[in-house]
Order: structure tokens, then sequence, then C-alpha cells
């Protein structure tokens, strides 16, 4: 017989307590600690849930955060991480932390348990041989972040089209180059809209850490996507010197 995957016992486990657990009375927009809560009690439902209603978010957050490299392991990582969200569901308490804090820091876990596993060197440390302070957004204003034309310049709607998944790709090649810390605060915060708080809360890290991670982050990304944009500003309408 063959090994069962990850994801086969999450269905097998999932059919069993639905097999078993009471019907509860349907709510029209419950909250994740609800939903969360009345599978601890039993209901099968209430996952399929909260699973329909965070794979996606979830999913993209393990793929980026493990890079090209390890794309391969996103799904196993995936499925075990909503395995320990099965296994757990007996002791889960809402203890401050929301539920998609607490996921997130399960798969932030699980990533990089897969990161060591396979060879690489996972620094506790964000700011290891950092000089000086990062940069803060907005403080420059001749930033490369302000060179990002706005949809109505562009030429047509095919050049906007392709100018942007260019960029989306390029900023992906720059997430790569993040430390691991760094790479977790920014994906947190603006690709899952994670407030900051909850970033710490989801990372295990003080609010300051997790802000200056954040920012370190930050200004990483401007300079690796300042190499892409800074030609742009010379094309810009009204760019050119008068």
């Amino acid at each position: 017989m063959g090994q069962i995957t990850p994801l086969q016992a999450l269905r097998r486990i999932t059919r069993q307590i639905r097999q078993t657990s009471p019907v509860q009375p349907a709510t029209l927009h419950p909250t994740d600690d609800a939903l969360m809560t009345a599978y601890a009690a039993g209901d099968a439902r209430a996952f399929e849930q909260l699973y329909a209603r965070h794979q996606a978010g979830l999913y993209r957050f393990i793929r980026r955060l493990l890079g090209s490299a390890l794309n391969a392991q996103t799904d196993e990582v995936f499925q075990d991480t909503w395995l320990r969200v099965v296994h757990a569901r007996a002791r889960w308490e809402p203890q401050g932390a929301s539920f998609r804090t607490w996921l997130f820091t399960l798969a932030h876990h699980r990533v990089v348990d897969m990161l060591r596993r396979s060879g690489r060197e996972v620094s506790i440390d964000a700011f290891e041989g950092e000089d000086g302070a990062p940069w803060e957004p907005g403080a420059d204003a001749s930033a490369a972040w302000q060179h990002w034309p706005a949809p109505a310049a562009a030429a047509s709607h095919t050049e906007e089209i392709a100018f942007w998944r260019r960029a989306g790709e390029k900023l992906l090649g720059c997430l790569e180059q993040l430390p691991i810390p760094q790479r977790s605060a920014f994906l947190l915060h603006h690709d899952d809209g994670l407030a900051l708080e909850e970033v710490a809360s989801a990372l295990e890290v003080g609010f300051e850490t997790a802000k200056t991670r954040l920012r370190y982050a930050m200004s990483k990304l401007r300079t690796c996507m300042g190499a892409y944009l800074a030609p742009l500003s010379s094309a810009a309408p009204g760019s050119e010197s008068r």
C-alpha cells in the first residue's frame, strides 16, 4: 500500500469528523474565530469555510516565502500547515491573536523548517550586516517609486499590461533577495494585508522589530526596483528638460 500524502490525510480526517459531527445552525458571516471554535467542537463544515476563506492567501504567502528554488515544496508546506490546524483543533483557543494570524504563524514556522532542511541558512537576525538607518517610505520625493507611471500615462492598454507584468516579475525577483525575516514582514503586511501589530504577532517578535524589518525590506526593494524603474522617469510625460 502506498504512503498517504498529507492532503489525503487531511481529507480523510475531515470526512471522518463530518460523518460524526452534529449539524450546526448556519450563520451568515461567521468570524474566523467562531468557525474555528465550531470546528473544534466537531463541525467539519466550519473547517471547510475556513479553508475556502484563507487557502488562496496562504498558498501565495508560502510560495513567495519559499522562493523559486523551493517552489516545488509549496504544496507540501501548504498541506502540512492545514494538517497542523486539524491536529491543534481540540486545544485551540483564541488568545489575543486572530485565527488568520495564527495560521500564518504556523505556515511561517513550516517554511523556515523547510528552508533549513534544504540546507539553507536562515538567520534569526534580520539586520545582520546592515549599515545605517533604513529608508523611510516617502522620505525621498525623487525616489524610484515616484516614477511608476499612472495608468492614464500609458500609450496603450496593451503596453500598460506588459509594463505591470514585467514590473511584477521584477518585484518577485527582488523579494527573493531579501532575508527571510524581512521578506516575511513585507509579504504579511503588503501582500496579505496584516496590520503591523498582526505581523509582529505572526512572526512572534516585538512591534518595533517587525516595523524595522519592514523598513529594511522596503529600503532594499526600493533599491532593487529603482534599477528597473529609473529609466522610465526620462520617458514619462513632462520629464523632458525645458
